[in-house]
């Protein structure tokens, strides 16, 4: 198993050299920066899922030579692990274990949950709506289902308060309820719902009493997470950088759609 390298010790936030990478949905992303507050940031994006890798390595040339950095230059590769598009998930595990064996650099894996609760965080910053303390992070899995995951907005960052979940939507509310425990959804509570499935489920999600934003997980938001988790010690050695996939179902079976047809339900294009 590779060992991480000496310069794998974190450099002080602002002289960061980080390469993030996030195909989990439908849109491919790709960010090169410090990671800081008005660090240098550079971006490219494109179509994700299958398509994302005919095109990512050629992008993320392009990122490095904008910048003028070399790969083996970095201190770090970071990639949103899931849960999302099987396609993509491979396609992001795929490239960062790939590039960080060639230049001997450690990998950050990231949920990219966390990475959509951090988008929404940042988009209600940048409106000047400071986030509610409670963020719901989720994501359209396809074949009536979402991928959910509560965590706490606060001084400290965004905090996971239960491990990424698949739910069907209508059932969203009883999950939450079980897995935190005295946290009630009502008219008055702080509480944000965040990500791309409110056209699909809007339906499914509207008894519950919430506020909604669009979003998606995004590299830069990759970026803004990972000085805090690399000075933790959250990176590894490449090998050790593996997708999160939560659900191991790719596809219904024709008696599972047909029973979904029967009930009514949205099926995925």
């Amino acid at each position: 198993m590779l060992s991480l390298p000496a310069r794998a010790q974190p450099a002080p936030c602002a002289s960061l050299r980080l390469l993030a990478l996030e195909t989990s949905t439908h849109s491919l992303s790709l960010a090169l920066g410090s990671g800081s507050p008005g660090g240098p940031l550079w971006q490219r994006s494109g179509a994700g899922g299958a398509q994302a890798s005919g095109s990512v390595l050629a992008l993320v040339d392009e990122l490095l030579a904008q910048a003028g950095w070399p790969l083996a230059g970095l201190d770090a590769l970071v990639f949103g692990r899931g849960p999302g598009s099987f396609t993509g998930l491979r396609t992001a595990c795929a490239v960062a274990q790939g590039l960080a064996y060639g230049a001997q650099l450690p990998v950050l894996a990231l949920d990219t949950l966390l990475a959509l609760a951090e988008q929404a965080r940042w988009l209600q910053e940048q409106a000047g709506q400071p986030a509610p303390p409670l963020i719901v992070a989720l994501l359209d899995a396809r074949m009536g289902q979402l991928y959910a995951a509560p965590y706490a907005n606060g001084t400290p960052g965004l905090q996971p308060l239960a491990a990424p979940f698949l739910c069907a939507p209508h059932k969203l509310g009883a999950h939450l309820a079980q897995r935190l425990p005295g946290v009630a959804l009502h008219p008055d509570a702080p509480v944000l719902l965040a990500g791309n499935v409110f056209e699909a489920y809007g339906a499914a999600l509207a008894g519950l009493p919430a506020a909604r934003l669009c979003a998606l997980p995004c590299a830069s938001a990759l970026l803004r997470l990972a000085p805090a988790l690399l000075a933790a010690g959250a990176a590894v050695a490449p090998a050790q950088a593996l997708p999160l996939y939560v659900r191991d179902q790719v596809a219904l079976t024709t008696a599972e759609r047909e029973h979904l047809r029967t009930a009514g339900a949205a099926l995925p294009a």
